[in-house]
């Protein structure tokens, strides 16, 4: 019976009579060793009862090597010459045979990978693309368990489950599954329904499937999916080197399994992009990964520049402006790969197996910034041109954000700068106060903010102290707190009183924010803290708009802060100022300060205040070291707003150095207060100054009693420089005149100018005071 067909035949007692070459095939029994067997030997497990009644169905044999082999097979009773039974002749279908039915052939040339196991996850059927993704015909599966089929994977025993799920519940089923397949290397995505296949009577005989082959639509799942977390995974913080990271870490190992971003040098720093295109294509390595630690594939260290030939895939990118994809065998392609492998050849071993690259230039606003570059190892598969879309797309997202992060970086660099030139920075020109100060600019991506403070030496040796704060970030905000320091420091010279100064104060603001459309101070506010001490009356007088109130710690080491009305917040307009004066020991402590010390989001503000005074009570060695004390006590990990913090140490001049005479308002008192003043410059010792002070309280004594009014009064203060002040009634200012030939007068102001320092007036609540310094002599 040499036929396509297996066949054998079985007698009325259950012999095996006939056997046939397919018959060997499948079970590897050759005629000689079958024939003459009861059946019963041939059979792995007795067939089901509804198999026995159809004479059709799986029945599963014992093959030679002893292995179960469940075969389709159909009996058909033989008769004899009486009509009696004689036997059964029995076939089974030998596997890769032409299929006698069109539904079979269906079955069989189906484009899906197609398969169908008994309830015992056994092979029964496979198709020609069942048979090409496993690797092995189908003569090699049938019958056999599937477990023993394929790798020990976890994707293998999901699939194992389905199977024994299906065949157990009777339920079907649909999963997806990215695996790779037994006859290859390369992953595979699938879609796979399973379901079982009933008898007549309605029980579960077999479960069959049918997996699609959905890699395509898999990757281009993936590629959208990954172009939409880049928008939030990448530019997460407005700093370049973390840009890049965040590409780099987007990308492995889901797109590539080594990533590199390289920029031109000009990126990370101040400058613009240059005019002209250099000949050498130099790029600084920022970031890099991989999925080995360490990152071993990388032949060129983070930070360090590397000069990249015109061939490589880089520099093409570089100078063509698109992404450029490599693949082995290309010229250029393995000469690359030979350059990176002499470079760095201990990372040799980690690229082996590199079949493709791409390289993808990073361009933001018609700028190019640097290049991008991609590289896929071992069994992955190799780049197509749908991946260089997607990684233009990814570039081209991650370049706007590192843009952004450099332009941010050098607004920042100019708007520190601004604010650091505005800043004072020696503090020196007075002796009222001993100082110390910090500036934390905050490090959010809102920007540097708007705070300032300043020191000023005012005359009679009184020094003002200055805090404010213009709320808002950036340049502009910077831009302005300069125009409102500079402001203070015009309206200090007048000596004004605090009060009335914050008043000129708020009008400028208001004026500034009427004629200046792009100015944000309306809108954003500003806010102030101006104080005025006096080391001879150990008075500070102080006011505020829409500040905090300043810390005072005492030499007691007691500390609060000093009770005063906040006022209301420059640029709001038609609301008064009001003055508070406290007598201060010396010794005492003033801490000034801006709202970003003390306010934050998630702290209460009564609290941060309380932290404060206690951090300004501890012991330090200087006022330096106690302001890195306060700083450290309070500030959060990371401050949301810029921090300026002022500390003062109060001076006194005691009544040694200061001597005071009322004057009559007598032209005939002009030599008494010439010869006063002479003896109190012996007593101290300063004989050297007599002439020049006797004509400046000479000229000052004589212009109060002839255009002044009562009282009036000579004071000699002797601190750094020598202060020669006569105060009187009258508010009328003097101030310089060109005097004729032939004038008798108009020459004294003149002449005070000529031989003092620096000479002014000021208003007083009873009048005003007019002054004029002289340098002491060298000790």
């Amino acid at each position: 019976m040499e036929h396509a067909s297996a066949a054998a035949i079985i007698d009325a007692h259950g012999m095996v009579t006939g056997w046939s070459d397919g018959a060997r095939r499948l079970t590897g029994y050759p005629a000689e060793e079958a024939v003459g067997l009861p059946v019963r030997e041939l059979l792995a497990e007795d067939p089901s009862p509804d198999v026995l009644a159809a004479r059709t169905g799986t029945v599963v044999l014992r093959h030679r090597d002893g292995t179960p082999v469940a075969l389709p097979l159909r009996a058909c009773e033989v008769l004899g010459p009486d009509g009696s039974p004689g036997g059964f002749v029995i076939t089974a279908e030998q596997p890769g045979g032409a299929e006698p039915t069109l539904a079979g052939q269906a079955f069989q040339q189906a484009s899906m990978s197609m398969s169908v196991f008994d309830p015992q996850q056994r092979y029964l059927r496979l198709n020609d693309a069942a048979c090409q993704v496993m690797g092995v015909p189908e003569e090699a599966l049938l019958g056999r368990f599937f477990p023993e089929t394929v790798e020990e994977a976890e994707h293998s025993r999901g699939f194992n489950w389905h199977l024994r799920h299906v065949a157990e519940t009777g339920d079907p089923l649909h999963y997806e599954s990215h695996t790779r397949a037994p006859s290859g290397s390369r992953y595979h995505a699938w879609n796979i329904e399973m379901w079982p296949v009933r008898n007549g009577v309605d029980d579960v005989v077999g479960v069959a499937l049918a997996a699609f082959d959905s890699t395509e639509q898999h990757w281009a799942r993936q590629r959208l999916a990954l172009l939409n977390e880049a928008a939030d995974a990448i530019g997460t913080t407005l700093d370049v080197v973390r840009t890049a990271e965040e590409l780099v870490t987007l990308v492995v190992p889901r797109f590539a399994d080594f990533t590199s971003v390289d920029l031109l040098e000009w990126v990370l720093g101040p400058d613009e992009p240059p005019s002209t295109t250099p000949q050498d294509v130099v790029l600084r390595r920022v970031a890099h990964g991989s999925a080995h630690e360490g990152t071993p594939e990388a032949a060129v260290h983070l930070g360090a520049l590397d000069v990249y030939p015109p061939y490589s895939p880089p520099a093409r990118a570089l100078r063509e402006g698109r992404a450029v994809l490599g693949r082995a065998g290309e010229p250029s392609f393995d000469r690359w790969v030979r350059e990176r492998n002499a470079r760095a050849p201990k990372g040799r071993p980690y690229r082996e197996g590199t079949h493709s690259m791409l390289a993808v230039p990073l361009r933001a606003r018609g700028i190019t910034l640097g290049v991008a570059v991609a590289v896929r190892i071992g069994p992955s598969d190799p780049y197509v041109q749908d991946d260089a879309t997607l990684a233009e797309e990814l570039a081209s997202r991650a370049a706007v954000c590192i843009d952004n992060s450099r332009r941010f970086a050098r607004e920042r660099t100019t708007a520190l700068a601004l604010q650091h030139s505005l800043l004072p920075r020696g503090l020196t020109g007075q002796a009222a106060v001993e100082v110390a100060h910090r500036y934390l600019p905050c490090g959010s991506l809102a920007g540097v903010g708007g705070d300032w403070f300043d020191v000023i030496p005012l005359s009679g040796s009184r020094v003002a102290l200055v805090v404010g704060d213009v709320v808002g970030h950036g340049i502009t905000s910077s831009a302005t707190m300069g125009r409102l320091c500079t402001a203070v420091r015009t309206l200090a010279d007048v000596d004004l009183p605090p009060d009335e100064l914050l008043t000129h104060l708020d009008d400028l603001v208001t004026h500034l924010a009427a004629y200046d459309s792009d100015d944000d101070i309306a809108e954003l506010g500003a806010t102030c803290l101006y104080a005025v001490y006096d080391p001879v009356s150990r008075r500070l007088t102080l006011a505020a708009a829409g500040h905090p109130a300043p810390a005072l710690v005492l030499p007691d080491g007691s500390a609060e802060l000093v009770p005063m009305s906040a006022g209301p917040p420059l640029g709001v307009g038609g609301l008064p100022f009001e003055a508070t004066e406290v007598e201060l020991p010396e010794g005492a402590v003033v801490a000034l300060y801006t709202d970003g010390l003390i306010e934050d989001r998630d702290r209460d503000i009564d609290h941060a205040t309380d932290e404060l005074c206690r951090a300004l009570t501890a012991r330090a060695s200087s006022l330096d070291a106690l302001c890195d004390t306060v700083l450290k006590a309070v500030l959060p990990e990371e401050p949301s707003d810029d921090v300026a913090l002022l500390l003062a140490r109060t001076r006194a001049l005691g009544a040694d150095r200061v001597a005071t005479w009322d004057i009559a308002p007598d032209p005939a008192r002009v030599a008494d207060a010439r010869q006063a003043a002479t003896e109190q410059l012996t007593t101290w010792g300063l004989d050297e100054a007599g002439f020049v002070t006797e004509l400046v309280v000479s000229e000052l004594v004589t212009n109060a009693i002839r255009y002044g009014a009562p009282p009036i009064q000579l004071r000699l203060i002797r601190d750094r420089t020598l202060i020669c002040e006569v105060s009187d009634g009258s508010s009328t200012s003097p101030h310089l005149r060109r005097a004729h030939a032939y004038d008798e007068g108009g020459r004294g102001l003149l002449l005070v100018a000529q031989l003092t320092q620096r000479w002014g007036s000021r208003q007083t609540g009873a009048g005003k005071t007019i002054w004029a310094e002289q340098p002491l002599p060298p000790d």
